[in-house]
């Protein structure tokens, strides 16, 4: 839905089905819904997330046209896509293989283009549309030395060029505007402002310009800025606060490099100032403890005394660690309801999201907003709700603060 702050949506990664026909049932089942408590006079926008194997069947003309039928009549339509997750996404352990494929793997180049295809084709005139992605790999599968690191981020980076070149084929065809949105995470080869800045002007745009120019007969600066409007960041909350990063910071340092944000994910993360009493400690490492679940990654970053962080890959590495004395905070990456900021003795990184929103106010920076809570079935039972009435209340809260 339009809002005065943007295109506003949530990610339909909350819903289980892999294939297209599972997927858009569940879409039928809790759209209507959802729409009739958040936007019911108005079209409401959707976030829309394809497993491949969802993406293969809904790229059959006969399903695309079912589709663009059922959104006509309920008043919908489709402006972002989440194209991190490949594969299954629940009911499954998920962990480190939301990126597989990487960005070194054809088969995410041709889920990637596949994705654009149907969101051009979904939408509205005029508007521009974007897709997010993983932060070309995992950073633990290129570790083991820096020659082999940057053999594999270079290899990640000439795959998304051809992901490039289709979009700038797309739009001079009259197609619409579309982007690809990079995503940093924490363990990502990417996972804040820094490493997404050295990676674009270290690694993209040196292979991204001159690629540019052959395909399309362009020069130095032209390249530059067809790269600037179809590779942008897709800034999740949750992310940069995970590594204590400032709205206004993340924010001012893109504006500086001329670099644009493609989607803002609201998003919103666990976190705990860890007293220096054992048995206070205790009681907010037990906390901690009923959020340890098997099926998503939640990677823990420390605060120490000294100001340095201690980075932990997963959540039951941290918990082995908690009576670490150097450590004064707790960040864990469990995407948990944006409303709430108190969750027991633990709190969430709420105050985040109110900053960007009001920076977003100010000055907007992007037009698509896209809630991404999708760990309702994993939540302490006493936080779950009925699906639509969840999903209903973050969107309701994100315009209180519009």
């Amino acid at each position: 839905m339009k809002t005065a702050i943007g295109h506003l949506t949530y990610c339909t990664n909350i819903h289980p089905g892999e294939s297209w026909g599972d997927h858009f049932a569940q879409l039928k089942k809790f759209i209507p819904a959802i729409k009739q408590q958040v936007s019911p006079d108005q079209p409401f926008g959707i976030g829309l997330r394809l497993a491949n194997t969802a993406s293969l069947e809904l790229s059959k003309e006969e399903h695309l046209k079912v589709f663009q039928q059922w959104l006509q009549e309920n008043d919908c339509y489709v402006f972002t896509m989440n194209g991190f997750p490949y594969g299954g996404f629940h009911n499954v352990v998920v962990k480190d293989q939301v990126h597989a494929p990487d960005w070194t793997n054809a088969d995410r180049v041709a889920y990637t283009i596949r994705l654009f295809r149907i969101l051009a084709a979904l939408l509205p005139a005029g508007m521009e549309g974007g897709v997010s992605t993983n932060p070309l790999t995992y950073k633990f599968w290129c570790n083991r030395c820096e020659e082999e690191k940057n053999s594999f981020t270079e290899s990640a980076t000439l795959n998304m060029l051809l992901v490039l070149e289709q979009l700038v084929r797309i739009h001079r065809s009259g197609g619409p505007l579309m982007h690809l949105d990079v995503e940093p995470e924490p363990d990502g080869l990417m996972e804040n402002t820094s490493e997404y800045i050295s990676w674009y002007f270290e690694e993209l745009l040196p292979a991204g310009i001159p690629f540019i120019k052959e395909k399309f007969d362009v020069d130095d600066q032209e390249a530059a800025d067809i790269i600037k409007n179809h590779i942008q960041l897709c800034y999740d909350v949750c992310h940069f606060a995970l590594v204590y990063e400032a709205p206004q910071r993340v924010l001012e340092r893109l504006s500086h490099y001329g670099l644009k944000v493609g989607k803002l994910q609201i998003s919103a993360a666990l976190k705990a100032d860890m007293p220096t009493n054992p048995a206070a400690r205790k009681e907010v490492t037990d906390a901690f403890r009923r959020f340890n679940e098997p099926v998503y990654l939640h990677q823990v970053i420390a605060r120490k005394k000294d100001g340095n962080f201690i980075h932990y890959p997963d959540l039951p590495q941290a918990l082995a660690d908690e009576d670490n004395p150097d450590v004064t905070e707790w960040r864990s990456h469990f995407h948990v309801p944006v409303f709430l900021d108190q969750f027991g003795i633990l709190q969430s990184t709420q105050e985040d999201i109110k900053q960007v929103l009001a920076l977003q106010r100010q000055q907007p920076f992007t037009a698509h907003l896209e809630v991404e809570t999708y760990t309702w079935d994993v939540l302490p039972p006493e936080l779950k709700q009925e699906m639509s009435l969840s999903v209903s209340r973050e969107l309701n809260w994100i315009k209180a603060q519009a």
